[in-house]
């Protein structure tokens, strides 16, 4: 069983830059898409982003790119988000997904088998 655990979430004013860490055990996920979701305090879940398993491709929802970096280790078995110039509508519970299926990069989020507790990520204005 796969289990995914978040980290590095936090409190942090709005132009701010936040790393959110998430570790994976149970087995290699060296060739499935890792990513993370978010959701807001009476607002559907979302995509942020997502990454294939070789790191070659990624996808990113239009309200964070160019200020959001998803990136991976896969020998470390963990994904990475870096979020840069954090505004206060980036605050949410952010979640770590991982596919199960090998060798695809699905945007959906009933897609994705192994979900995190997620980490609150809190800007202030």
């Amino acid at each position: 069983q796969v289990q995914l655990v978040e980290s590095g979430g936090g409190l942090v004013q709005a132009g701010g830059s936040l790393r959110l860490s998430c570790a994976a055990s149970g087995r290699t996920l060296s060739r499935n898409a890792m990513g993370w979701f978010r959701q807001a305090p009476g607002k559907e879940r979302e995509i942020v982003a997502v990454i294939s398993w070789s790191g070659g491709t990624t996808y990113y929802v239009n309200s964070v790119k160019g200020r959001f970096t998803i990136s991976r280790d896969n020998a470390k078995n963990t994904v990475y988000l870096q979020m840069n110039r954090l505004k206060p509508e980036d605050t949410a519970v952010y979640l770590c997904v991982a596919d199960d299926t090998p060798l695809r990069l699905v945007i959906t989020a009933s897609q994705y088998d192994y979900w995190g507790q997620g980490t609150q990520v809190t800007v202030s204005s």
